[in-house]
């Protein structure tokens, strides 16, 4: 139920205009959750699917998988809104970097359009590599470390 709340929040924006009962709408996001959550683990079946906790208070989620030659992918990140804006996201992702410099490694992800974590993203040293009408695919390579 925690991970569904967390996808359902990601969501809410997107679906507040939408004239649905809040019974159709939750319908709507188990649907698309669970579709989400088959695609992760089929793609992704050896990543790292973890609960992030704040102050022992389950906060959010963050996949992680490894690929093609030793690269990390950021699958999803999410936070309920609560603990959003608090600096864990920079905290996950920055720690994701540092493991990605020592290693001399490639950090991917893709982010939505709209996204506002796409600032984050360029602050942190992604750069825009591919995009669709959906979403863009974001880099970050390596600084070596010695």
């Amino acid at each position: 139920m925690f991970l569904f709340d967390v996808y359902a929040s990601s969501r809410a924006d997107e679906l507040a205009p939408v004239p649905w009962t809040q019974e159709q709408k939750r319908a709507f996001l188990a649907q698309q959750f669970h579709a989400q959550d088959t695609d992760y683990h089929g793609r992704y079946p050896d990543a790292d699917f973890s609960v992030i906790e704040r102050d022992g208070v389950p906060a959010g989620r963050l996949y992680v998988a490894r690929v093609g030659s030793g690269g990390i992918n950021i699958v999803d990140i999410g936070l309920l809104p609560e603990h959003r804006g608090a600096g864990i996201g920079t905290a996950l992702v920055s720690d994701i970097i540092a493991t990605a410099d020592r290693e001399g490694v490639i950090v991917s992800l893709h982010v939505e359009q709209w996204n506002p974590a796409r600032r984050l993203y360029r602050r942190l040293g992604f750069v825009e590599v591919t995009s669709n009408e959906v979403y863009i695919r974001m880099e970050r390579r390596p600084d070596i470390v010695s």
